[in-house]
This record gives C-alpha cells, sequence and structure tokens, in this order.
C-alpha cells in the first residue's frame, strides 16, 4: 500500500474509530477500499484546509442534502471524535432545509436523534 493509504487508514481511524474500520474491511483490502482511504481519508479528510470538525459538519451537510442515510448515520457517529456539537449539527440541518430541502433535513434531524438516544443510553 501507498503511503497516502497508511495516512487515510490513520484518520479514518480516528474519526470513525476501530470498530468501524475492522467492519469495513474485514473482507479485506480490496480496490474500492482502498481508493476510498487513499483519496476520502488520505487526502481530503487528511488536509489541513479544514479543521475536522468542520469538515465533519460539512460532509454531514452534503449526506443529508444528498440524501445519503447511511452514511449520515455513521457521520453522526463520527461527530465524537470530531468535536462537532449537536447543536452545530442542528444547524447545519436548518442549512439543508433552505438549500436542499426540507424533508432532507426532517430526515437527517430524525435519524440524528435516534443515534442520539443510543448514545445517551
Amino acid at each position: 500500500m501507498s503511503e497516502r493509504f497508511d495516512e487515510g487508514m490513520k484518520v479514518r481511524r480516528e474519526v470513525l474509530g476501530d470498530e468501524w474500520v475492522d467492519k469495513a474491511s474485514a473482507g479485506g483490502i480490496d480496490a474500492f477500499q482502498q481508493l476510498i482511504t487513499e483519496s476520502a481519508w488520505g487526502t481530503v479528510w487528511a488536509s489541513d484546509g479544514l479543521a475536522r470538525r468542520d469538515r465533519s459538519l460539512v460532509t454531514l451537510a452534503l449526506l443529508a442534502g444528498l440524501g445519503n442515510w447511511e452514511e449520515l448515520r455513521l457521520h453522526l457517529h463520527a461527530c465524537r471524535n470530531t468535536g462537532a456539537t449537536r447543536e452545530e449539527v442542528l444547524e447545519v440541518f436548518q442549512h439543508v432545509a433552505i438549500y436542499a430541502g426540507v424533508p432532507r433535513a426532517n430526515h437527517a434531524r430524525k435519524i440524528a436523534k435516534d443515534v442520539w438516544a443510543g448514545q445517551d443510553d
């Protein structure tokens, strides 16, 4: 694997947690896993251009706006590692309501509340 892959795996584990990354790569590192680890995690998330908290909030907005619900759930859990607060997440979803649609934002809020309820138990 490449240096970018190694950096990506480090960042991916820091953001998503070891349990999730181990589960996602349990079948081995195929070409797809290598692609996302190098490009998303080793390039985009590893960049110093935005703080992880900010990158996390941008990611949540994009996932909610596009209706990528499973990834949204994953990145809501990751907020514990990125420093994005619940209040900030709800602010982001207000932005989604205006720029991507109320139904998307409403569903994102529902998922967030479900995730947070599980974390509070």
